[in-house]
């Protein structure tokens, strides 16, 4: 039997036409600790939004046991752990769009870099502008929206100018030969054209802070000391932390936590068969980086090369984990705490070979699966899990009736549904599916995932005449795409593209925007 509920669908989808906010300002406050303070205790409560870059679930509470993640895993003990929360597109700029927008991709037409929304939606207002309007003093500091590749911060979402640091790094200057990389470049908005290749991981023996991430964090901490010195003041304070995107620049007591010689390799190192070629990829960004070959083919990488790059990448998460820590540590010591809504959130997937595939950019699981934390103080019951389906425009919703503001009424669209139901009780359903997308070679691969399946449906842009291309998973014959089913299971297939065709046609490609000096 399909487990498909359609009715659940239509259900869901006038659920967002008519309103996902049930609450009301005073009902909300009371859910609140109370902090001991009177003016903590009638002001609205904070929003303390923790960003992470390029992070699966690679994380212990999670169940990775390779993750070295003790203050992710504390977070997830005192909160609410979504087990299958998914990315809208898994890219860095598009996904922080889905988050900050609350829009699909697929509804805004920003699909990759160098598309700043608000050339497009010159209107709309972002999740911390919602907050600010509504008298809450909007803060940010590292890798929030993205920045770079001709994409810029959005000034008019907060309350003071961006913090903005790093994001591409090296300490050491033989990892990039004393010279500006490429990678530098395009993260900073420079001319790339020409500029060499970085090392795609470091390990020098400085302290935290020698590394935007460490910075991040101290930035954070002393903001935290000086937003408790106004009690009767609202906050939405957004912190992003770069790793573990590449390269993998981290202190070496990040790195010395792992083993790399019991590192486990991926257990399968082939495409799927019988996906389509514009499914999968193999270069793209990894072979951006010293000693990848520059013609990265479906051939796996040796084991050697492997390990190190599965070594650096857990070395990032645990690197970022301590940082995270720091910041949550001082919310705790301020007691803020017991006011203070904590959304933890990975902006898409990471594939580290499996699959024959690196980092990013495609519908399949591994790629689009996300860590999603949420502790809420009086909603829910700490150390909750539940299974049911999410997407990150979700969280803008979420957030907004948490907090007790009104439904907002804006210029962009917005998708997502309130998960506040789902706090209150894990076993509660509000979706049967996860939505995201992925454009390659002149199509867009649209993806929906059920508790068992994933179809991904593939159509040239602008050309509705050419044949329409499908993938079917089943999940329940493992967590990888093994095979492409879509013509064995007719019957399932033709359910589920019953379900996606519920969805609106997909907005073109917005033209890229005029570059800044």
């Amino acid at each position: 039997m399909i487990p498909i509920r359609l009715e659940m669908l239509v259900e869901s989808r006038k659920k967002v036409q008519l309103g996902f906010f049930v609450g009301i300002l005073g009902f909300f406050f009371p859910l609140f600790g109370c902090s001991g303070d009177e003016a903590q205790n009638n002001k609205p409560p904070n929003v303390l939004l923790i960003l992470v870059d390029d992070l699966r679930p690679a994380i212990g509470a999670y169940g990775d046991g390779v993750a070295n993640t003790p203050n992710i895993d504390k977070l997830a003990s005192n909160g609410f752990r979504f087990e299958q929360a998914y990315s809208n597109q898994a890219v860095c700029a598009p996904s922080r769009f889905n988050l900050l927008l609350g829009s699909r991709s697929t509804s805004s037409g920003i699909y990759g870099f160098g598309q700043n929304f608000r050339d497009y939606y010159p209107d709309a207002v972002t999740l911390p502008q919602y907050f600010k309007q509504h008298g809450y003093h909007t803060e940010s500091m590292g890798k929030v929206f993205h920045i770079g590749h001709n994409t810029y911060a959005d000034e008019g979402s907060w309350s003071v100018p961006h913090h903005k640091e790093l994001v591409i790094e090296y300490v050491d200057p033989e990892s990039k030969k004393g010279g500006f990389t490429r990678e530098e470049a395009l993260f900073s908005n420079q001319p790339a054209r020409g500029l060499p290749r970085g090392l795609a991981w470091e390990s020098p023996d400085v302290a935290d802070d020698a590394y935007a991430d460490g910075r991040v964090a101290e930035r954070a901490v002393e903001r935290l000391r000086d937003l408790k010195s106004q009690p009767n003041q609202p906050f939405f304070l957004a912190v992003g932390f770069a790793r573990p995107h590449l390269p993998f620049s981290v202190p070496k007591k990040y790195w010395d936590l792992y083993d790399e010689d019991t590192l486990p390799l991926p257990g399968r190192t082939v495409r799927p068969a019988g996906a389509p070629p514009y499914a999968v990829k193999y270069g793209t960004e990894i072979d951006q980086y010293i000693p990848i070959p520059t013609d990265v083919t479906e051939e796996p990488f040796p084991d050697s090369l492997t390990r190190k790059l599965i070594h650096g990448y857990y070395a990032g998460v645990s690197y970022v984990d301590a940082q995270i820590g720091k910041v949550l540590d001082e919310l705790t010591a301020s007691g803020l705490d017991e006011h203070t809504i904590v959304v933890f959130w990975g902006d898409h997937g990471y594939m580290l070979g499996e699959m024959g595939m690196w980092t990013k950019h495609v519908n399949y699981e591994l790629a689009n699966r996300i860590p999603l934390i949420i502790s809420a103080p009086g909603v829910g019951k700490p150390g909750t899990h539940t299974t049911q389906l999410t997407e990150t425009v979700d969280i803008y919703p979420t957030l907004v009736e948490l907090a007790g503001l009104p439904a907002p009424q804006v210029s962009q669209p917005l998708d997502g549904l309130s998960l506040l139901p789902v706090l209150k009780n894990p076993e509660t359903h509000i979706r049967d599916h996860a939505y995201h997308c992925f454009p390659r070679g002149g199509r867009l691969g649209r993806a929906i995932r059920t508790d068992r399946y994933r179809l991904v449906e593939w159509q040239k842009i602008g050309d509705t005449t050419e044949d329409v291309q499908y993938e079917l998973y089943d999940y329940q014959s493992g967590p990888m795409e093994v095979k492409n089913i879509a013509e064995e299971q007719p019957e399932v297939r033709k359910a589920l593209q019953a379900i996606l065709a519920q969805h609106p046609a997909p907005m073109p490609s917005r033209p890229q925007s005029a570059r800044r000096e």
